[in-house]
Parts: C-alpha cells; sequence; structure tokens
C-alpha cells in the first residue's frame, strides 16, 4: 500500500512540495531570465541575433536531454537525478554571478537548461512515483498550478531583481533558490528505488512511444503548449495593433497565466472524483484552447480577454489530465523515460506554435496565423473523440 511504504497520508503530501518548488524553479528558470535578457549589458541588446540564440538554448538544451535524463532517473533512481540536476543549476546559475559578464550569457543559459533537463522529469517521475493512481489527477494539478506561478511571476519577479542590482542578482537567486529546493528535497522526498527493467531495443522503445497510451496525450500537451506559447508571445502584438497599452496587454497575458494555474488543480481533483475523464477532460480542454485561439482574431480589447480566458482555461485542463494519463498507463519502472519523452513533445509545441503562426503573420495576417492553429487544435480534438467513440464501441 502507498502509505505502508512511504508514511502517511500528511507525510507523503508533505514530501510533495520540494517537487512542487522543483516545477516553480524550472519555470522561473525558464521565464524570469529570457524576459529580462535585452536589458543586459554591453552588445547583447543591439544585437537581435545573439538574443534569439540566449533565448533558444534554454529550451534546446531540455529538448535534447529531457529524454536522456528521464532515462536515467529510471536506472539509478528519480532522487538522485533530481538532487544532481538542482546541483547544476545552483552552480550555473552561481558562476555566472561571479563572473558577472554578459559575454558568458550563453554558457550559463545552456548549463541551467541542460541542469533543468535533468531535475525536471524527475521531478514528474516522482509525483507519478510517490501517489497512487487513484490521486495522480490531484498531484499533477497541483505540480502544474506551480509551474504556472512560476512561468507568471518569472518575468515580474525578474525584472524587479533586475532593476535592482542587474542580471547578476537575478542569477544570484536563482542559485539561492535552487540550493533551498535541494536541502528540501533531500530532508524531505524519500529514495524511491529503480524498479527492475526488462532490457529494451530500440525497437521496443518506438513501438512504446508510438503506442495510443502515449501518442495521444503527448500530442495533446504540444498542442496546448504551442497555443499557450502562441498566447502569451502573440497576444501583446494584438493588443499593440489594437490600440492598447503594454499595461493592458500585459494584464491580458497575466489572465491568461492565472486562468491556466488555477484550472489544473479543479481539473485534477475532477479526474480523481471520476467526474470527468482524461479523455474527455483533454478533448474539452483542446476545443477551448481552439475557441480562444479563434477570440483572438477579434478586435480589440474583447478578442485579447476572450483569447487569453480560453487558451488559459484549456490548455489549464489538458495539462494535468495529460500528465495523470501518461502516469497511468505506464510501467513504475519507465516512469521517467515517459515523462523526459512527453517533455520533449511539449517543449516542440512551445517552439512550433509561435514558428508557426509567426510564419504565417509575416506571410499573410497575424489573424490567419491564429486560425491555422485553431484548426490544428481543433483536429487534434476531433482525432481524440473519435478514437473514444472507437474504443467505446
Amino acid at each position: 500500500m502507498f502509505d505502508e511504504r512511504y508514511g502517511t497520508q500528511a507525510a507523503a503530501r508533505w514530501r510533495m512540495w520540494p517537487l512542487y518548488a522543483a516545477g516553480f524553479t524550472t519555470a522561473f528558470g525558464a521565464h524570469g531570465i529570457a524576459a529580462n535578457l535585452g536589458q543586459a549589458t554591453g552588445d547583447l541588446t543591439s544585437s537581435l541575433l545573439y538574443l534569439g540564440l540566449l533565448l533558444a538554448l534554454y529550451d534546446g538544451a531540455e529538448v535534447v536531454l529531457k529524454p536522456v535524463f528521464g532515462t536515467l532517473a529510471d536506472r539509478i533512481g528519480a532522487r538522485p537525478v533530481l538532487l544532481g540536476g538542482l546541483a547544476g543549476f545552483a552552480v550555473a546559475s552561481a558562476a555566472f554571478f561571479v563572473i558577472d559578464d554578459a559575454r558568458w550569457l550563453w554558457l550559463a543559459r545552456l548549463a541551467q537548461g541542460a541542469a533543468a533537463s535533468a531535475f525536471s522529469p524527475s521531478a514528474g517521475a516522482l509525483v507519478a512515483r510517490l501517489n497512487p493512481k487513484a490521486k495522480l489527477g490531484r498531484a499533477f494539478g497541483s505540480y502544474g498550478f506551480y509551474k504556472s506561478i512560476g512561468y507568471t511571476l518569472g518575468p515580474l519577479l525578474g525584472g524587479a531583481l533586475v532593476w535592482l542590482g542587474g542580471l547578476s542578482l537575478l542569477f544570484a537567486v536563482m542559485a539561492v533558490l535552487a540550493v533551498a529546493v535541494a536541502v528540501w528535497a533531500v530532508l524531505a522526498v524519500p529514495a524511491v528505488p529503480p524498479l527492475p527493467r526488462r532490457r529494451q531495443t530500440v525497437f521496443d522503445l518506438a513501438r512504446r512511444l508510438a503506442d495510443g497510451g502515449f501518442l495521444r496525450p503527448t500530442t495533446a500537451l504540444a498542442a496546448a503548449t504551442a497555443a499557450l506559447s502562441v498566447g502569451v508571445g502573440f497576444l501583446p502584438v494584438s493588443g499593440a495593433v489594437a490600440g492598447l497599452g503594454p499595461v493592458v496587454t500585459g494584464a491580458a497575458v497575466s489572465v491568461l497565466a492565472a486562468c491556466a494555474a488555477l484550472v489544473q488543480p479543479r481539473a485534477g481533483r475532477a479526474l480523481d472524483s471520476g467526474r470527468i475523464t482524461a479523455r474527455s477532460g483533454i478533448t474539452a480542454g483542446l476545443l477551448i484552447t481552439a475557441a480562444g485561439l479563434a477570440a483572438a482574431m477579434l478586435p480589440g480589447l474583447p478578442g485579447v480577454l476572450l483569447a487569453a480566458v480560453g487558451i488559459g482555461a484549456g490548455t489549464g485542463l489538458i495539462t494535468p489530465l495529460a500528465f495523470a494519463s501518461l502516469a497511468s498507463a505506464t510501467p513504475e519502472e519507465r516512469m521517467g523515460q515517459t515523462m523526459g519523452s512527453a517533455e520533449l513533445g511539449r517543449e516542440l509545441g512551445d517552439a512550433g506554435g509561435p514558428l508557426l503562426v509567426g510564419g504565417l503573420a509575416a506571410a499573410a495576417s497575424l489573424a490567419g496565423g491564429y486560425a491555422v492553429l485553431a484548426v490544428v487544435v481543433t483536429a487534434a480534438a476531433a482525432v481524440l473523440a473519435r478514437r473514444t467513440t472507437t474504443t467505446a464501441e
């Protein structure tokens, strides 16, 4: 039983908090620095190409390394990979604080991204391993909530820290945060030993990742993350075109992030209580997200706000249900590999959504980009709903 392995339910809840803090750390690290890189000193502000490279390094490292560290977590245990990743993040952040030279930003961001690639899927695997299947929705809903808080507060708190002490102060706070979470994890997170695994060939891995139990929720996660990235990146552009000021457009993005954060724990509880199923909830989330993207085509403030609410609520519904579905369908001995591969799908959506909409906006119009992505997300919902009907039959 769960309580016999890891203590009482109260103790189990306490042991989850460092994992939530790890989710906050990776989100805060991604957006807190990315939103303020343009304020760095030297030639950085005059080189958009270099700025773009810096923005891509963190996510690029995650795309390559998350599946690798996820597999390593299955082999040696998720806890040591979590602690090693947090330690690496702290060292990378502290090193830039000591050097305090913008010319080394590229290396600091690459190292931070590599470290986040270790502790992010490990935290997800531990969330799955430390909770019974009947409570996975609630667990991933809470994990997603605190991760969304990191995405929301990152630009705001990061900007305040840069204003107070420059980029080096922000990196110093990142280092302290990572150390604090690592120490907390050492004290609170139990050692979850790796389970015996049957030898897996490349063909076995490909077959498992191509299975609908993995592919459908991961595709939904990619679609949700694509819409979320487009909302954060392009809704301010739509607002500026409509003559709205930066305060209003910034508030709209905050509404999006707040909706995503608030919906996730509620969606997880609804799944655990049986009020919704993972498939029906994910399908509804995709349709709500598509409606939000369609609303972004409306002119002025109503379109921006409706889009923010729709995209935020839709992606907040999808995320915990998709991760809970993945965890339920995955053998525990392969949990790290599954979480790392699913995170890869999210990163591809994170990059692909803005590229798609940005390319269509340059070739035609921003409204056309929203429309095409809305069609893609709706098609994903239709495929999932059709699969659900077929299975029921």
